[in-house]
Parts: C-alpha cells; structure tokens; sequence
C-alpha cells in the first residue's frame, strides 16, 4: 500500500488550489486508500481564515473539500477497477459534473476535519461518489456528487476554443 497521498503518487505537479501538491498557496489537501479498501480518507485542519460565521467553518471550504476528495477518489477506483498501478500512464482523470453538498450540523473551527468517501455503485465514466465530513466524531456534512472521467487536453482545448 503507498504511504504518498493520491496526489503525490498520481500528480505531484497538480496546481489545483484545494489540492495541488504544486500550487503554493493552495490547500493541499491529501488523500489515501484506508485500509479497509473501500474507503479514500483525507484530513484537514481548516486555517482560522476559513471562518464562515464566528467559530464555524465557511462552508463553501468545506464544498472544495470534498469536490477534490471526491474527485480523488473517483480516480483512485479507475485506477484500482483496472487493476493499474497509481501513476501509471495514461494517467487517468476525472472532472466534477455535479457537486451536492447536504450539511448537516455546523462545523466548528479548530477541530480536525476527517473527510470519507467512496463509489456508491458502478465505477464508469461517471461515478457517482459518497463523501462524508466529520468534525471529530461528529458527522457534519455529505457530499453525493457525479464526477466524470476526461482527457484533459481535450478539455482544455474546448474550453479555450481550440476544438474544430
């Protein structure tokens, strides 16, 4: 099993703010495999900037959390359902295509936030991913978002209008 997160194994020049490993002034947000193989796990203890109301976490921290978690973890069941390596290449990538977050309680500032997902269902072009945020022991927050599987070179060029 790796001891490196997801990112740092699959994309150690990532410029994401939430969760590149080269971008710095991001998050750097780190994901793993937990051990039970079902689960990916990440853990962030938000910056006292992040504040939404006094002594709560901004919520939409917590939806970037989770859309890069979540993201992450869509790609690590790519890798894991066709029995490659993380970091092998082509590298395989996935885009968000829908984002929900349901929040449940305030998140308190100053306590370690425990981010657990995984694939609800079929691994296909788009996976559909449960992404639970505890403050502690305390469930905070569920992400049920779709994430999409991409070449990100086409994506780019579309985006900017160089596709014909």
């Amino acid at each position: 099993m790796h001891t490196d997160s997801l990112q740092d194994t699959v994309a150690p020049e990532g410029v994401c703010y939430g969760c590149g490993s080269s971008n710095p002034h991001g998050l750097h947000v780190k994901s793993f495999w937990h051990e039970d193989s079902v689960h990916v796990m990440a853990e962030h203890l938000p910056d006292s900037k992040y504040c939404g109301w006094p002594e709560l976490v901004y919520g939409g921290l917590i939806a970037m959390l989770v859309d890069c978690h979540s993201n992450w973890t869509a790609m690590a069941y790519h890798y894991r359902e066709e029995g490659r390596q993380l970091g092998s290449l082509p590298r395989i990538d996935c885009v968000t295509g829908n984002l929900g977050i349901k929040f449940i309680k305030p998140t308190p500032m100053g306590v370690p936030l425990t981010l657990r997902a995984k694939v609800e269902g079929e691994v296909g072009r788009k996976s559909r991913i449960i992404c639970e945020v505890y403050a502690g022991d305390v469930l905070t927050a569920i992400g049920d978002s779709i994430f999409v599987r991409v070449d990100t070179a086409q994506l780019s060029a579309a985006a900017h209008g160089r596709n014909e």
